[in-house]
């Protein structure tokens, strides 16, 4: 099964054939309807169509306006003036609705709902009252008390507070935005001032909401710092950084990169999964990847067009291991994958852990229950994982990093004299902490990943995502701010200097690279960055499509896997509901991309590869880099879910993202 195009635009299409009875306003006439029956098509195929035929649209929205006023002269001059001595001045905040209908069938398209309505932004206490008009039509109105926030109100039919579940996309070109609000809606403005006005008081109305102080510059240094104004006004920002890396990846005598000669995703094998539900994915860079459930281990075989079973499936002991009572949340791989590492939460509330299991994959046993203590006192760890990219390929390996709320920490499987610790011994052996800290206040880390050399990135609740190296991990080298959102998983490259964070909406995408006083250029994990700081970049669903993903969040957004230096990853790929999402790394790099211009904010890249599952994703991976044979761009995406696993080469033919 291949993969689908995003929609990365919309354009305005006219035609006479069509009734919005059904969506239109309340007041409409027949000949009004016939007059101005517009509608949106789309310009890219649905997730669920993707050989799907779409009518022919105007080039722009001046085609759709020639076209509207030549119907117009179908009617009588005596009506033309009477239309003319009837019509009212436009009422402020005027804008044409448009919702789109049919889901994802053939028959979908956009069409109007109010040929002319108003909106207002409300300050409210509840998105979904109704009875506060005397605050409405007001974007200076300061509401009713602390708890209050910016809703968008339009006529009788929208109603909906200002966040990023809106992922509001805004085309400049045609002076309209799209957003959802239980459905797909679609603003058309009269004029660019009135465009304009609406984007500019839609920023701060979202500011505010998102952090809780009026949109004023000292506000946004206090929520910025003073080193990260280019966040709060991207247009400001210095972007050479990503300019420069971009030029040296596009001189690396590595493979050429899929940004002009573009492929396409071929489903190769597809694996049914045996001993129950999947519940997480092991990817080996070796020999062998591994499939986890609550009941065993599956075995598969790494090719380099995928993965495919082995027949080998090991099962809990459930007599000898308490792991056949709890679900492992978490699998690493170690000791040139020969053990892995299962770790199950306390409980299905809780993702934190009192200790894990190990696993010798050689023998099919879990060979010890290791136990997290610190000065004698049982603690708790919600994450793992592996000293640097690239460790669970080293043999002798026997230490791992852990993460708690307010903890960041190297544990070792030795004893405090280097010996390995006799696993024997019926007693829970305790993990040795050799290096970490303990912070006093509250970090509330979520999430961790390596770089290739052993430094760490952090990502938090409240959206910060902090840089350490790999001697220390007293204090941050850099701290970038939170765009309001939490960090739910972070990736970093291989060479530490682009950073991966996943929120609920959107993923997030960091530049560390700066120029130190001496001229030379670092990443952020090497020095304090200063206030030459790029701005990041946002990758997002468009409306059409995070409508359809329903009320599933993104997961666990990755950047394809290398493991030497020299080597650039290509893609990003992270998860949502029953879609996996694919970027082209250097096409998201690239400022001179499409998506980027005339945009409001931070830029942020529509454009993307959905591959649909009948199921909902656990995780999509790419295979590690030495699986992408010579005629591929890529290695194998691997997508799994509860009950198969399916892969996906890059092939030879045109992939248009």
């Amino acid at each position: 099964m291949g993969a689908n195009h995003s929609r990365e635009d919309l354009e305005l299409s006219d035609s006479d054939s069509e009734s919005e009875s059904e969506y239109g306003s309340d007041s409409k006439t027949r000949q009004d309807e016939e007059e101005d029956e517009d509608n949106y098509s789309d310009a890219r195929t649905t997730p669920s169509s993707i050989d799907r035929k779409h009518p022919e649209t105007p080039s722009s929205l001046d085609d759709v306006e020639a076209k509207l006023k030549a119907l117009k002269l179908k009617y009588s001059n005596t009506t033309t003036n009477n239309n003319n001595n009837n019509n009212n001045p436009t009422p402020k905040n005027a804008v044409k609705l448009y919702v789109h209908v049919g889901g994802n069938s053939q028959n979908s398209k956009w069409v109007v709902a109010d040929k002319l309505t108003v909106y207002s932004f409300v300050k409210s206490g509840n998105a979904n009252d109704s009875d506060d008009d005397e605050n409405e039509g007001n974007e200076e109105n300061q509401g009713n008390g602390e708890s209050a926030w910016w809703v968008l109100k339009i006529g009788s039919r929208v109603r909906v507070k200002i966040d990023e579940n809106m992922q509001m996309k805004a085309f400049k070109e045609q002076k309209r935005v799209d957003f959802v609000a239980n459905g797909v809606w679609a603003l058309k403005f009269f004029g660019e001032e009135e465009y304009k006005r609406f984007i500019d008081t839609y920023q701060n109305c979202l500011f505010e909401n998102t952090y809780g102080f009026e949109a004023n510059d000292e506000n946004r240094v206090k929520v910025y710092g003073k080193d990260f104004m280019g966040w709060a006004k991207p247009e400001a920002a210095d972007d050479s950084m990503w300019e420069d890396a971009g030029d040296s990846f596009g001189k690396s005598p590595e493979k050429e990169t899929p940004l002009r000669v573009n492929h396409d995703l071929r489903e190769e094998f597809e694996e049914a999964a045996k001993g129950g539900a999947i519940q997480s994915l092991a990817l080996g860079a070796l020999d062998n990847s591994f499939l986890i459930s609550d009941s065993g281990i599956q075995v598969v075989r790494n090719y380099t067009h995928g993965i495919s079973g082995k027949g080998v499936c090991v099962n809990f002991d459930k007599e000898r291991s308490s792991v056949a009572n709890s679900t492992p949340r978490k699998a690493l791989l170690l000791r040139a994958e020969t053990n892995m590492l299962l770790m199950s939460p306390v409980t299905d509330l809780k993702p934190h852990s009192r200790g894990l299991h190990q696993f010798d994959i050689e023998t099919g046993k879990v060979v010890s229950e290791w136990k997290f203590e610190k000065d004698g006192t049982d603690i708790t760890m919600r994450d793992i994982t592996n000293d640097s990219k690239g460790a669970q390929m080293d043999p002798s390996g026997s230490t791992f990093l852990g993460l708690d709320d307010n903890r960041l920490c190297r544990w070792d499987m030795r004893d405090r004299n280097g010996m390995v610790q006799n696993l024997v011994d019926e007693s829970t052996p305790v993990l040795n902490w050799t290096q970490g800290h303990q912070f006093s206040r509250g970090t509330n880390f979520q999430c961790f990943a390596t770089t290739g050399d052993g430094s760490i990135v952090v990502g938090s609740l409240d959206g910060k995502i902090r840089l350490y190296s790999s001697s220390s991990m007293r204090q941050a080298k850099t701290a970038f701010p939170g765009l309001g959102s939490p960090i739910t998983h972070v990736d970093v490259t291989y060479d530490g200097k682009w950073i991966l964070g996943t929120t609920d909406t959107y993923l997030i995408l960091i530049c560390t690279l700066f120029i130190d006083k001496n001229g030379s250029t670092k990443t952020g994990f090497a020095g304090r960055m200063g206030n030459r700081i790029s701005a990041p970049r946002l990758l997002k669903l468009n409306p059409l499509d995070s409508h359809m993903a329903g009320a599933n969040k993104f997961r666990s957004a990755q950047f394809s896997w290398v493991t030497e230096n020299g080597k650039q990853e290509r893609h990003l790929v992270a998860t949502v509901g029953k879609f996996s999402v694919i970027w082209n790394f250097q096409q998201v790099k690239d400022s001179s991309h499409g998506c980027y211009q005339n945009q409001v904010g931070l830029k942020s890249c529509y454009c993307y590869k959905i591959v649909p599952r009948d199921d909902s994703i656990v995780e999509s991976r790419f295979m590690h880099d030495k699986y992408a044979v010579s005629d591929s761009p890529e290695a194998p995406l691997v997508v799994a879910t509860p009950m198969k696993v399916s892969s996906f080469s890059i092939s030879s033919r045109r992939l248009q993202i």
